[in-house]
């Protein structure tokens, strides 16, 4: 047993620290027999994920991910999670913000606690080498057909949504309140939250207290779990900018505007917005991912089409860089001489989510009910290593200010870290053909870990 057990068991049972000294031993005996008594919940617990594992989520892990479907088509998986909640007599919604559903579990009177999984997958072909690969293809919104693979991990969350709804549905006696499990279209398109959020969601089935998710992360050991106090994914804007010039021979130049050429000082000029407009204590980015103009060698054409991606981890950094990338754009067209009417059109409403941030207090509270299933030691400090977004904001960041917990689960043995680490290879990312993680750890210490969280705040006075 360790003291931080105590001191977390002690936190959380509301005894008044001003209590008469001599009440002290016997209160302290209690949060120690207490916490002596949870291993053996926990093991419970464990154990009975684990069964569940081998009868029911392995199957349904291994369906989802030979059967991913692209983002606001996830028209066979929607159906898929709304039968097995369905089963475990939830109520069901379904075509929530279009392909979501929402779960109710009614146990009485108390809070009400959102767990969501996203569903969709990506437009990758899978090259992981498992024996239950993806092979589909599915049209997308835009009626193009393309490979589909859950490169991303979105199969683990659904299976782990499945398997913390059986163990919240078999310790009905250990609760109070409601769940709200939802599942989630177009997370990779950050638009499926959005969707659902002006679907009416909070209207049409209440405001949640609290509100929880978590993903799995290929570059972390399996069986650990990170809970990020206060930032946990960046902003993401995408950005769409047509420049227009006027079309000419490549051989006269001067007849015409060169689009390409202020395109490409637009390009240029952005990469000072980070360097020279924010602080240098802000992270931010400025990409331009995509260049597209002109058609034959020696003709100047009349319009270039660049894609951005924008992040940043501050909403106030957010809306500089954004308005930065207007400015500049403009500022370019007005220096090469273009019309009014040929300024560049900049798009900002193409897929955007503001940062995600945790609540700190409900993050403490879940990594604390964490702590006691795993122990000490599984539980690890996040790093931010990179600006991944995540629409999950949007259910936080309404005028309702629901408090949120986002946290990561490991994925990736510790063997095959160590082992990567050693040959200096790179295992593969997510959003990598070759992406794969490690099912039954993950998908087991995913669904502990929720589903220790939900009792937690759940529990019964």
């Amino acid at each position: 047993m360790k003291f931080t057990q105590v001191i977390y068991s002690f936190l959380r049972s509301g005894i008044d620290i001003r209590a008469p000294k001599s009440a002290l031993p016997t209160i302290i005996l209690t949060m120690m027999l207490t916490v002596i008594a949870n291993p053996t919940s926990a093991a419970d617990l464990r154990a009975a994920i684990e069964d569940d594992y081998a009868s029911n989520l392995e199957g349904l892990f291994k369906h989802l991910h030979q059967n991913p479907e692209l983002s606001f088509r996830e028209f066979e998986t929607s159906k898929r999670l709304a039968s097995e909640l369905r089963n475990l007599g939830i109520t069901v919604t379904e075509n929530v913000g279009g392909t979501g559903i929402v779960g109710m579990l009614q146990n009485g009177n108390g809070p009400v606690v959102m767990v969501r999984a996203d569903m969709d997958g990506l437009p990758i072909t899978e090259d992981s080498g498992l024996a239950y690969a993806s092979k589909k293809t599915q049209e997308d919104i835009n009626g193009e057909r393309l490979p589909v693979m859950h490169a991303c991990g979105h199969d683990v969350h659904m299976t782990s949504l499945i398997g913390t709804a059986r163990q919240l549905v078999n310790t009905l006696d250990q609760w109070q309140g409601t769940v709200m499990f939802i599942g989630q279209p177009a997370e990779e398109r950050i638009g499926g939250a959005k969707a659902m959020i002006e679907d009416n969601l909070y209207e049409r089935f209440g405001v949640p207290d609290y509100a929880l998710a978590f993903h799995v992360a290929a570059g972390k050991e399996a069986g650990t779990v990170s809970v990020p106090k206060a930032l946990a994914y960046s902003s993401s804007d995408s950005v769409d900018i047509t420049v227009y010039g006027i079309g000419a021979h490549g051989a006269s130049p001067h007849a015409g505007k060169d689009p390409i050429l202020i395109a490409s000082q637009i390009v240029v000029a952005l990469q000072t917005v980070v360097s020279r407009e924010i602080s240098p204590l802000e992270p931010g980015v400025i990409t331009v991912g995509s260049f597209h103009g002109g058609s034959k060698h020696n003709i100047i054409p009349d319009r270039v089409k660049l894609q951005l991606t924008v992040r940043s981890n501050d909403e106030m950094v957010r809306q500089t860089l954004l308005s930065a990338i207007e400015r500049i754009a403009t500022g370019v067209a007005i220096t090469a001489g273009l019309p009014e009417s040929l300024y560049p059109k900049v798009d900002l409403s193409i897929e955007s989510t503001p940062p995600t941030h945790n609540n700190a207090a409900l993050a403490h509270r879940v990594e604390a009910a964490i702590v006691d299933v795993l122990g000490e030691d599984k539980v690890v400090p996040q790093t931010q290593k990179g600006m991944g977004a995540e629409d999950f904001a949007y259910f936080l960041v309404t005028e309702h200010e629901v408090p949120g917990a986002y946290f990561s689960v490991g994925g990736t043995p510790l063997e095959e870290l160590k082992a990567a680490k050693k040959s200096g290879a790179q295992l593969p990312s997510h959003h990598s053909p070759y992406f794969k993680v490690e099912p039954e750890p993950a998908i087991t210490t995913g669904t502990l870990a929720m589903t220790s969280a939900v009792l937690d705040l759940l529990a019964k006075d």
